[in-house]
């Protein structure tokens, strides 16, 4: 490769890496919907993320287990086949509802599994936010065992 092929790759990549690097980037939630952050019921946390919306109680799977022995670390997973611009999880056992928010991509593979805490038996919501405009929810309840003995 001559030093002409070289200088010209060179700035063919400087002019793409602004728009590849804004393709990577997310939203910040925390910084655009403080609210959702604060919000402690589930209703006004989805109201303050996405505003009046109906969802679809279709389309998002929850798992988790259906006695957490340890309400310090249940795991969670959340699973779609639908194209999604956003997933959101919610809970209704902690004073704040808003556990985690995911930004997507119309590639991504939506299948998270994580933990999170709650200090007393619930219900896990999610809600996807479609490529499509259209809004999903899934539900799950869920026991958390006392003193974490299972009873």
């Amino acid at each position: 490769m001559n030093r002409r092929n070289f200088m010209g790759f060179g700035v063919l990549a400087m002019a793409t890496l602004p728009a590849t690097l804004s393709a990577l980037s997310s939203i910040d939630f925390r910084q655009t919907k403080p609210d959702a952050w604060t919000a402690h019921t589930v209703a006004d946390a989805i109201k303050a993320l996405y505003g009046d919306i109906k969802p679809e109680e279709s389309g998002v799977t929850i798992k988790a287990p259906k006695v957490a022995s340890n309400g310090g670390a249940i795991p969670v997973t959340v699973k779609s086949d639908i194209a999604a611009k956003s997933v959101a999880v919610f809970q209704d056992a902690n004073p704040e509802a808003t556990v985690c928010v995911f930004s997507c991509d119309k590639d991504s593979i939506i299948d998270y599994m994580f933990k999170i805490k709650m200090k007393k038996s619930g219900t896990i919501t999610a809600i996807l936010e479609g490529q499509d405009g259209k809004f999903y929810k899934g539900a799950l309840s869920l026991e958390v065992a006392l003193g974490g003995c299972e009873g």
